[in-house]
């Protein structure tokens, strides 16, 4: 039987000391304890409209003591840090260590969460717009997510936080708008949709299923720590869902900085390294290859993702012997070394032959498939792990929510993926199941908004 926040059972009043019942005499415009009453500050209000300006309203009402406790960014996790308050002396906050502390910059030319080293957790959300949510309502959902993110991601709770002390911890939280093609047509706005923002065209690999493909609105949130990401999901959907219904959320993993190296590429469910190739962030072949310096003027300095989810068909994947996994690749699977060199990060030799005459590198394998020779032509993978437990056979439920960021999804992903599905060996243990694609606005300054390039 669930308790009630007072701790006592539903339909009992809990204990009152003497003289704290409800008849007992209040000074005029106070709350218990003869303190100022704080006026209350619904949700709903705010997402009506005003809500901007009712932040100033709210600081101006609160009483003394209650601003305190609204924390400047990073302040309540400072004091965790250097010890100031004791575990069970008022706070009820544990003791932080410098990791749950770090903070990842929400302003700038590009949006957090791409660049950014990727974090232990992952969230993707997909919503779809509800009917009545036009230019005007989208204009004011932005403003709103924008400042929740903000104020999340710096280790603030966010604006009417039910639970703001489990925003004390950012521990690297970014949050990520993307934008889907339902969501230019209900702005009115078709015109300025990136030509390449568009359902992907349909491949022979794939068993999609509506469960996981599609969606107006991305939301994409990842941190080092589960708690605070389950937090800032639950505060950013709360003041979405006026506009917006959930179509589907798919949760993800990696090892953690505290597990292995960051530098390193991650390994998949399958025991590959996936990501070897990667253009690396704050370089050119990076920048041109990620973000947009042609086409729609809103979206210079913004990207495009490709969110696909593949199951990995792990009974028969675990059947084959290390050899069949390493030709089927391309690679080796203890080093991530291709089939013709020594170190993960040697120069792949395609033209190489074995005894017999024949390819070491077989023409199926998936990282010859994948081959791109142009840098600027790549794409730039940040991928998690998925696992949903297993089946009542007790097979494993997992695989890869594989998020592609590319300039240009026409020009770069689309050639990879058609190369893939005609003939890449690793087809018969992948299956992709999801599929969504979404333009990804630029980042935006002090006191602007996530989309105002297109929506302002």
């Amino acid at each position: 039987m669930q308790e009630s926040p007072t701790g006592s059972l539903p339909g009992r009043e809990a204990p009152r000391p003497e003289g704290t019942g409800p008849e007992a005499p209040r000074p005029e415009g106070t709350g218990p304890e003869g303190t100022a009453r704080r006026p209350r500050l619904s949700r709903r209000g705010l997402l009506t409209g005003g809500a901007l300006t009712a932040v100033g309203a709210l600081a101006a009402c609160a009483p003394e003591k209650d601003a305190s406790r609204l924390p400047a960014p990073g302040a309540a996790a400072a004091r965790q840090v250097t010890g100031e308050g004791s575990p069970g002396q008022g706070t009820g906050r544990a003791t932080a260590v410098p990791g749950g502390v770090a903070t990842e910059p929400f302003h700038g030319a590009h949006q957090a969460g791409i660049a950014t080293a990727p974090q232990t957790y992952g969230i993707f959300v997909g919503l779809d717009l509800l009917p009545d949510t036009d230019r005007e309502a989208i204009t004011r959902m932005m403003r709103l997510l924008t400042d929740d993110a903000l104020r999340l991601t710096e280790g603030r709770p966010a604006l009417a936080d039910t639970e703001p002390e489990l925003a004390d911890l950012p521990s690297r939280l970014t949050v990520t708008f993307g934008f889907g093609p339902g969501l230019f047509t209900a702005a009115g706005l078709e015109d300025h949709r990136p030509e390449s923002v568009a359902p992907l065209p349909s491949f022979k690999i794939d068993k999609l299923r509506k469960e996981w493909s599609g969606g107006d609105l991305l939301l994409q949130i990842c941190a080092d720590d589960a708690l605070t990401l389950s937090h800032a999901l639950r505060m950013t959907v709360k003041d979405a869902r006026s506009f917006a219904k959930v179509r589907w959320t798919q949760r993800g993993f990696r090892r953690s900085p505290q597990t292995q190296d960051p530098g390193l590429t991650q390994r998949n469910v399958m025991g590959q390294l996936d990501g070897t190739v990667n253009p690396k962030p704050g370089t050119p072949d990076f920048d041109r290859a990620v973000w947009v310096s042609d086409g729609p003027e809103w979206l210079r300095g913004g990207t495009t993702l490709v969110l696909r989810r593949i199951r990995a068909e792990m009974e028969t994947w675990d059947a084959v012997d290390t050899v069949g996994k390493e030709f089927t690749v391309g690679r080796r699977l203890d080093t991530g070394a291709p089939l013709t060199g020594q170190r993960e990060h040697d120069e792949a030799d395609f033209g190489k032959l074995n005894a017999t005459g024949f390819p070491v590198i077989s023409e199926q394998a998936h990282i010859r498939r994948a081959h791109v020779t142009d840098p600027g032509m790549r794409i730039f993978r940040r991928p998690y792990n998925y696992d949903e437990g297993l089946t009542e056979q007790g097979h494993s439920d997992s695989g890869l929510l594989f998020a592609s960021y590319q300039a240009d999804i026409a020009r770069q992903f689309i050639p990879i993926q058609k190369r893939l599905a005609e003939a890449d060996l690793l087809n018969e243990w992948t299956t992709p199941i999801g599929s969504a694609v979404f333009a990804i606005p630029p980042g935006c300054s002090a006191g602007g908004w996530i989309g105002e390039t297109l929506l302002s």
